[in-house]
């Protein structure tokens, strides 16, 4: 698999009965709060961390985004064609890891934030259910200020295994 993004990035992905067909996702998404003791709103004081760019070279385009925020918060994209894989772009930066899940596919990852640069991770969930609906949630402790950016985008292709 090539790498798509720049240091620090990563992408996982997961093939399982992904068709190819072309077509145009939805660019519209609603981002709500998600109950608990540090839910907040956008951080307006830090700059520093914006939500990851997407590849559009690549074909990939945005479904949802959500700015510099601290504490729990959630985004929702709407359903995007089938074939296309769902792409979770997050940054974060300041103390403690954040948990970002995508309980529609049953899938969730850890990123320790970065204390000077901010910490960028791209995940590819290329798996059939991946063009439904849902939300991508984040749980992070009040020390740590993330973005995220939710896309569809062309399953990359997958590497052989290695030899072992």
């Amino acid at each position: 698999m090539r790498a798509r993004h720049a240091a620090a990035a990563s992408t996982l992905l997961l093939l399982m009965g992904v068709g190819c067909t072309s077509g145009e996702g939805t660019d519209d998404a609603a981002a709500s709060s998600v109950p608990g003791p540090s839910r907040s709103s956008p951080d307006r004081h830090n700059s520093t961390v914006t939500p990851p760019e997407l590849d559009p070279e690549s074909g990939d385009i945005v479904a949802g985004r959500r700015g510099a925020t601290r504490g729990n918060a959630s985004v929702s994209y709407g359903a995007g064609p089938p074939g296309k894989a769902l792409v979770v772009a997050v940054s974060c930066t300041g103390t403690g890891t954040i948990d970002v899940a995508v309980p529609v596919l049953g899938t969730d990852f850890p990123l320790e934030c970065g204390t000077g640069e901010p910490a960028v991770t791209h995940h590819q969930l290329a798996v059939e259910a991946a063009h439904g609906a849902g939300t991508v949630t984040v749980t992070a402790p009040s020390t740590a200020t993330w973005a995220i950016t939710v896309g569809r985008g062309n399953a990359a292709e997958q590497e052989p295994p290695a030899p072992g």
